[in-house]
């Protein structure tokens, strides 16, 4: 972000979100301290006046999500929000045995963004997809098993490529595209919950998020390989 953006940015932004304009003070900042006027709102009402005042302070953007400053500030909102215990009530917290169960939280009424819970029993995990919107998500109970895969745009698949633990407070923010495919899962034997931000209206969050992909046939790679050595 240029220094003209981020003064501009920085102008609309609250007391508490002063850091958030600096991408060095943001690296080391304490989350940021509600004031005396927050007591009495919820969690995700105070995560609400937090994603708010971001997509304020970035109305000069074209297109938020591709900015840096957006990106670390969503990160932060979602790890302060996801450190409340008092974030989700029980209810929210319920599974499902079939498949991983979504409880919409909240949806923005201008249609900018749908707050989420997904709830992991054990063995339950998404597709592998990539993202039609920018999304984030931060763990807040138990551990999920991220696999991060690679598109291969000539033969119109994915591969994997790494996987790895995401324990409570693990943070993820990726913007649109083919660019950030990935399977979200729980190896564990315990139940594990997720808080998720969605850039779309919380009316299509069941159909305009995901980006399910082909997976790369293990077979055909290593046929491929064979061929290639």
């Amino acid at each position: 972000m240029s220094d003209d953006l981020r003064a501009t940015a920085c102008a609309h932004l609250p007391h508490c979100l002063k850091p958030l304009s600096d991408p060095a003070r943001l690296e080391a900042a304490a989350l940021p301290m509600h004031t005396q006027g927050d007591i009495g709102r919820t969690p995700l009402e105070r995560l609400c006046d937090t994603l708010d005042a971001i997509f304020e302070a970035c109305a000069t953007f074209p297109e938020p999500s591709h900015s840096t400053f957006f990106a670390r500030s969503m990160r932060l909102a979602l790890a302060e929000a996801a450190a409340d215990p008092a974030l989700l009530t029980p209810m929210q917290r319920e599974g499902s045995a079939g498949s991983y169960r979504r409880h919409l939280l909240i949806a923005d009424p201008r249609g900018r963004y749908a707050i989420a819970a997904l709830v992991w029993q054990p063995g339950q995990a998404s597709p592998v997809h990539a993202h039609h919107t920018w999304c984030g998500y931060a763990v807040v109970e138990g551990k999920l098993r991220e696999t991060i895969f690679e598109w291969d745009d000539a033969r119109q698949c994915a591969s994997a490529l790494r996987a790895q633990a995401r324990k409570r407070g693990a943070v993820s923010f990726v913007r649109s595209g083919r660019g950030a495919i990935h399977r979200l899962g729980n190896g564990s034997d315990a139940q594990a919950v997720s808080l998720h931000i969605y850039g779309v209206e919380g009316a299509r969050i069941g159909t305009h998020v995901n980006d399910t992909v082909r997976v790369a046939d293990a077979a055909e790679l290593v046929r491929r390989l064979h061929v290639t050595t």
